[in-house]
């Protein structure tokens, strides 16, 4: 019989929902803050993947209903992580070049550049 917070997954556990690629890469996040050196080195070392191919998986991973059940703090950390770099970069594409080329100066909305 399937407990209350498992209630479509009856006795199995939540990670067997969960491919074994799927299940290795959150493994990889969750233990990578204890690991040293560059972490694209790791995940090609881990993997086999180039790391803009890692977080593409990642990314999908993360917004699997079943891992966000097995892991609901990592996959939470790693959704805050996400949209806060996707603001940073949104930030970054509201700027034009200024005088001189400066990128630096935001865009104003009377601006015509």
């Amino acid at each position: 019989m399937s407990s209350p917070t498992e209630p479509e997954h009856g006795d199995r556990p939540l990670e067997s929902f969960l491919s074994e690629r799927d299940q290795r890469i959150l493994e990889f996040e969750r233990q990578w803050w204890s690991n040293t050196g560059a972490k694209e080195e790791a995940i090609r070392a881990e993997f086999s993947l180039s790391a803009a191919r890692y977080y593409q998986l990642l990314n999908a991973v993360i917004d699997l209903p079943d891992a966000v059940r097995a892991d609901p703090m990592l996959i939470n950390r790693l959704q805050r992580a996400r949209e806060e770099r996707s603001q940073m970069r949104a930030a970054r594409g509201f700027r034009s070049p200024g005088p001189g080329g400066d990128s630096s100066r935001p865009l104003s909305p009377e601006s015509n550049d």
